[in-house]
């Protein structure tokens, strides 16, 4: 039976007083802190009278009985690093015209198939999951989504020096010296641009691997050569692939990754 907490002060004369937090009260029976309180919340771990709540900020009545599965115990709190393949056109944050966003691509019925890692699909890891390398809006591939602090410095940190490997698709005449362009001799907005990795991969299809990016950098590396983009996918960031993983899909990064 959940006690209400010691109050130090009484609700004005002739109001109600407020009841508390589901989360408040989890967190002083199981002695355990805010945030894993409502992860528990969240994972469907708690029942208030005999009911599963999982809002996040519901008041209960300080005499309900709350029970906390055992398995609520057992489960430690965990970060994740989420790999995506994300479609081209999808906005990488919360857009409020309606388009579709990464946290709606993250959800239990597109996890690959073919996802073997240990870890079962939480709300809570959702909840301050960010972006580490953003993609353009006319790019597609590889999205990797982190709860982690040092991934996402490893990422997107100035002196980060992750290569990135982009698949691009043209169209166009290449001028007679605009593979050696591309390569290194290229400026843009009066900055030269730094050595990049550019081979053919076939006819229509060339291969960048960039070690950090401006905006729009490879469309406007190549209109400069001749060549009009038509397709733009991310295929590895540092040693971790993309790999077979379908459009539109995600898994979770396996122990044997590192960024």
């Amino acid at each position: 039976m959940a006690q209400a907490p010691d109050a130090t002060t009484s609700a004005p004369r002739g109001l109600p007083k407020e009841s508390p937090r589901l989360a408040k009260l989890v967190s002083q029976m199981a002695q355990c802190s805010r945030r894993e309180a409502d992860e528990w919340i969240e994972n469907g771990w708690v029942s208030v009278d005999g009911v599963v709540v999982n809002r996040l900020g519901a008041r209960v009545n300080p005499k309900a009985t709350i029970r906390i599965k055992e398995s609520a115990n057992r489960q430690p709190a965990e970060t994740v690093t989420i790999i995506l393949n994300r479609p081209r056109k999808v906005e990488d944050g919360a857009g409020e015209d309606g388009r579709q966003t990464i946290a709606t691509l993250i959800r239990a019925d597109n996890r690959w198939s073919e996802d073997h890692t240990s870890f079962t699909f939480q709300a809570s890891h959702l909840r301050g999951l960010t972006t580490a390398g953003k993609l353009d809006d006319d790019e597609g591939g590889m999205l990797a989504l982190t709860q982690e602090g040092s991934v996402a410095r490893r990422l997107t940190g100035g002196d980060s020096r992750l290569e990135k490997e982009y698949h691009v698709r043209v169209e166009g005449e290449l001028a007679a010296d605009g593979l050696e362009l591309l390569r290194h001799g290229l400026s843009l907005d009066n900055v030269k641009l730094p050595r990049a990795q550019v081979s053919w991969l076939s006819e229509q299809q060339m291969r960048f691997v960039l070690h950090d990016g401006r905006k729009g950098q490879i469309a406007r590396m190549c209109a400069l050569v001749g060549l009009q983009v038509t397709d733009i996918k991310r295929v590895r960031i540092g040693s971790v692939s993309l790999g077979k993983l379908p459009p539109g899909e995600w898994r979770y990064l396996r122990e044997d990754e590192r960024f």
